[in-house]
């Protein structure tokens, strides 16, 4: 069976951690969708180590690791991810596998996305420039490179090929930029690439299924960014929610078990879209500032707000969610007094459905108040000993969502979460 885990709110819910955490309790850990514009962090001997592809199991030496085939995969990124995993003393030529039908992220893809995102001025929507989204235009287009296709002897031809069909296109954004540099990276990417462990990923997955052997599915980004149903057009270009593991790495949906949702005890968003729960005050900055609340791929500062009941039930009912994972809990240590919406304003009424199109109707969340616990929980290891204000926080999420919060994450170590 496949378990899955994936973010609940608009990605950088500490979903690393959590893989990290789990990853002893299954054979094979898969990335199911997304590319290098996912950050998970991990803090591995005490060192911060942030993952953009290789899937979160990688640092546990007896599990398998496959990137399926719906992830776009920059051969660059992975190559300097390879390093730094070595780095650790990990061999990832032995639990590393790629999936042959992953698609390949090219230099033009890159310059596309900059230059696409350079041409929107004001209405930008906060592209992390690693070009996901012209590669996954050029997978529905049929025109993708993909990883089996290195083993081809006509691969080269076949880049030059999207590449003059890219430059076209360049040509149309009076993108002017040099690239050769990229290029030559991108080259030297490939002959590391063709060394790893290429596999036909749906017979690989499905036969270790067969086995016995337990899965997890690990999604990047997160359900509010999901291409359909996420924040349009601010969203990914990817099917962030649980049924994109049926596609993302071949596998039937009554193969599915359980679906882990992550969810932080607050909210962030990074880029450009709507976010009703938004703090623009010094509560927002206070959030940012302890949460440290910066994006492990890109930098930017992260927007910070209060917890959305609306947004957090509504990605539990898409993803099927069976239990919650809330993390960062102890960033609200120090707070006299929370906030949680538990529903919308929208025109002038009151609902607790999220719109068909956020970022026009422009939804005022309607608050609800709730004590702080004013205490460090950072060293706590059971869920008796936290306070109760913070259960009685919890128990209204648990109430409010529809699916339970059965472990809480107090801190950035592997043993600092709580089970409850």
């Amino acid at each position: 069976m496949v378990d899955v885990i994936l973010g609940l709110q608009w990605g950088d819910e500490g979903k690393g951690k959590i893989v990290d955490y789990f990853a002893p309790q299954y054979d094979i850990i898969a990335r199911f969708q997304g590319g290098p514009n996912a950050g998970h962090t991990l803090y591995v001997q005490d060192k911060k180590i942030v993952l953009h592809q290789i899937p979160s199991g990688i640092f546990h030496q007896n599990t398998i690791n496959l990137i399926g085939n719906g992830v776009v995969l920059d051969p660059v990124t992975l190559k300097r991810e390879c390093e730094a995993v070595a780095a650790f003393g990990i061999d990832v030529k032995k639990n590393l596998f790629i999936s042959e039908r992953t698609n390949i992220i090219v230099p033009t893809h890159r310059a596309l996305d900059k230059a696409s995102e350079m041409s929107k001025g004001e209405s930008k929507i906060g592209s992390t420039l690693k070009g996901i989204g012209p590669s996954y235009m050029d997978k529905t287009g049929r025109n993708a490179l993909r990883v089996g296709d290195l083993l081809d002897r006509h691969f080269t031809t076949q880049y030059i090929k999207l590449r003059m069909k890219h430059q076209k296109l360049l040509d149309n954004f009076h993108f002017m930029e040099d690239i050769s540099a990229w290029e030559e990276e991108f080259f030297d990417a490939l002959e590391f690439l063709r060394t790893l462990n290429v596999v036909n990923g749906e017979y690989f997955i499905n036969n270790h299924i067969s086995s016995g052997k337990k899965v997890l599915a690990e999604g990047a980004q997160g359900s509010m960014l999901d291409i359909d149903f996420g924040t349009f057009p601010f969203v990914t270009s990817s099917n962030t929610i649980s049924a994109g593991v049926c596609t993302g790495l071949g596998v039937a949906p009554q193969k599915i078990n359980n679906v882990m949702g992550v969810t932080k005890a607050y909210c962030t968003r990074v880029g450009s879209g709507p976010f009703p729960t938004e703090l623009h005050d010094a509560t927002g900055e206070e959030l940012r500032k302890i949460g440290n609340e910066f994006g492990a791929t890109t930098g930017r500062p992260r927007r910070c707000g209060w917890i959305d009941l609306v947004a957090l039930k509504y990605t539990c009912m898409i993803n099927g969610v069976t239990q919650v994972i809330m993390t960062k809990a102890d960033v609200l240590d120090s707070f006299a007094d929370l906030q949680v919406c538990t529903a919308y304003q929208v025109n002038g009424k009151e609902t607790k459905e999220v719109p068909f199109q956020m970022a026009k109707t422009l939804p005022e969340p309607v608050y609800q108040s709730f004590k702080g616990w004013n205490t460090d929980t950072t060293q706590i290891k059971a869920a008796a000993e936290l306070p109760a204000t913070m259960h009685t926080y919890i128990d209204f999420i648990n109430a409010s969502i529809g699916a339970p919060v059965k472990y809480v994450s107090n801190g950035p170590g592997r043993d600092q979460i709580v089970c409850l």
